[in-house]
């Protein structure tokens, strides 16, 4: 079948009429014709197209605050593989932020921000932030690309936020009244967990996913553990999710962490030891291609 260098022309992302050379290095890449002659039948059916992977991680939420404050939510996760782009397209590329932790009794930590590929011709796809962890007084985790956890608060027994789908998993939602320690936040690979009874253990962040894009095999999206309930040895901090989610909050001489930057982590939630002690924020996402 015959074709024109004009459709040649604009494959290569030159204007129809542009003067090209048969034998130039951008032609034969397209042709797939490396040396030797080369004619315009070679060129049917070819297309200038790249073909990628990518991993899309949202950023993790921020722990709650006081008093088994929930951990912060692992960053929505989205991967695929063999995807075709057109290099003559410029693709918009949004990396999300961690979310902040709590501040105080009545508000919950903060979402992560959405990790975005977007460009004309390709279906936008969106990773969601982590949702932030419960506090004391506002007990329930926020729902994200995975759900924060549950603080036990003043009676409330807060429950652990939603996730999207395809995305991640729910947090943890303490069965345990006032005193007890936080649930951990949700992860890409598994749910963040609840208190262990009688509340004293906080419950440890949900598990991310592994993903070897950059050729070696790395975990992403881990949810971040909830805190301690009082200032006992008694009570111990929710372990960070594999994946960037931090710890909670134990005692003085260990705090609350951080989720992990570029990997979307979870934030670790706060506790109690001689009054109200913060939570950590989430960890920022990131875009690999």
């Amino acid at each position: 079948n015959p074709i024109s260098l004009n459709q040649v022309n604009v494959e290569l992302g030159n204007t129809g009429t542009a003067q090209i050379s048969m034998n130039s290095s951008a032609v034969r890449g397209l042709f797939g014709i490396s040396s030797g002659e080369i004619e315009m039948a070679d060129g049917y059916g070819k297309a200038n197209v790249a073909t990628v992977d990518y991993l899309i991680v949202a950023g993790g939420g921020g722990g709650g605050y006081a008093h088994g404050g929930g951990g912060g939510g692992a960053g929505g996760l989205i991967s695929a593989t063999s995807v075709d782009l057109d290099p003559g397209v410029t693709y918009t590329i949004t990396v999300g932020g961690g979310g902040s932790r709590s501040g105080s009794r009545g508000s919950k930590g903060s979402n992560g921000s959405n990790s975005v590929i977007s460009g004309s011709g390709f279906t936008t796809q969106t990773a969601i932030g982590g949702g932030g962890g419960g506090s004391y007084s506002s007990a329930s985790g926020r729902s994200g690309g995975s759900g924060g956890g549950g603080s036990p608060g003043n009676w409330a027994s807060g429950s652990g936020g939603g996730r999207t789908s395809g995305q991640g998993n729910v947090g943890g939602g303490p069965a345990y009244g006032s005193n007890a320690s936080g649930a951990g936040g949700g992860g890409a690979g598994s749910a963040g967990s609840n208190n262990v009874a009688p509340g004293y253990t906080a419950g440890g962040g949900g598990n991310g996913l592994a993903n070897s894009i950059t050729g070696s095999s790395i975990y992403y999206a881990g949810g971040g553990g909830g805190g301690t309930g009082f200032s006992s040895s008694s009570y111990n901090q929710g372990s960070g999710g594999s994946g960037g989610g931090g710890h909670g909050y134990e005692n003085n001489s260990n705090p609350a962490q951080a989720g992990t930057a570029n990997t979307g982590g979870g934030g670790g939630g706060g506790g109690y030891s001689g009054g109200d002690k913060v939570g950590a924020n989430g960890g920022s996402g990131v875009v690999i291609i």
